[in-house]
């Protein structure tokens, strides 16, 4: 397996698998939050990714706009689905996870500059929107703008250490596209503590390390 863009960590979830998060609008079980900062969005860790949970105050129509959405996403119909979104962030402007969604849809279809541009509202909504921050950085490192990057996995991290996605993201960047062999090696360590089974990452520790001997 090589490392590179189709490498980038998103987090896997349970209905919605080619996105990074699943949002809901409503509590969800009693894990312990990841980020939690007054009524933000909140990253919770769950078996196999993270459930982004938003408590806001949006009308029945929104909300079962926002889960027809998702579904349609969730189906790979990603222009419909953008659609969908769209309407769901004019009705609810401030609705933090539909522009985190809506931001990881244009990015499927490669319209990065929209992408870029919700993913940025998230973030200005939410300055802990970890998930946004991740997505925001991959956005910008398929642009090539990679210090820029390197700046948005940066802010993830500061806010949850944890947040293995954006770890894992960092330590590739720093790896092939920054030429920075020991940003790259804490990183993977890092990462490699809190997902340690990972085979391709002791791999690439292994390499890493081979490739600063000479």
């Amino acid at each position: 397996m090589t490392r590179g863009a189709a490498t980038e960590s998103v987090c896997p979830v349970s209905r919605l698998a080619a996105f990074a998060v699943t949002a809901v609008l409503a509590a969800c079980s009693g894990t312990t939050p990841l980020v939690k900062h007054g009524s933000a969005a909140k990253i919770q860790r769950q078996p196999g990714g993270f459930t982004l949970t938003e408590h806001v105050h949006v009308g029945a129509d929104v909300r079962a706009e926002f889960g027809d959405a998702v579904k349609t996403l969730d189906a790979h119909r990603y222009s419909q689905g953008i659609s969908q979104l769209r309407k769901v962030t004019h009705k609810a402007p401030n609705l933090v996870a539909a522009r985190v969604d809506l931001g990881m849809a244009y990015a499927r279809v490669g319209k990065l500059k929209k992408a870029q541009t919700n993913l940025k509202r998230a973030v200005a909504l939410d300055p802990r929107q970890v998930v946004a921050y991740n997505e925001l950085g991959m956005v910008l490192r398929r642009e090539g703008h990679f210090h820029q990057a390197r700046a948005s996995y940066e802010k993830a991290l500061a806010i949850a250490p944890n947040f293995y996605y954006s770890r894992l993201n960092l330590a590739i960047l720093c790896d092939l596209y920054l030429a920075d062999r020991k940003c790259a090696l804490e990183n993977y360590l890092a990462y490699q503590k809190i997902v340690p089974g990972d085979k391709h990452v002791a791999g690439w520790i292994r390499e890493l390390r081979t490739r600063s001997e000479h």
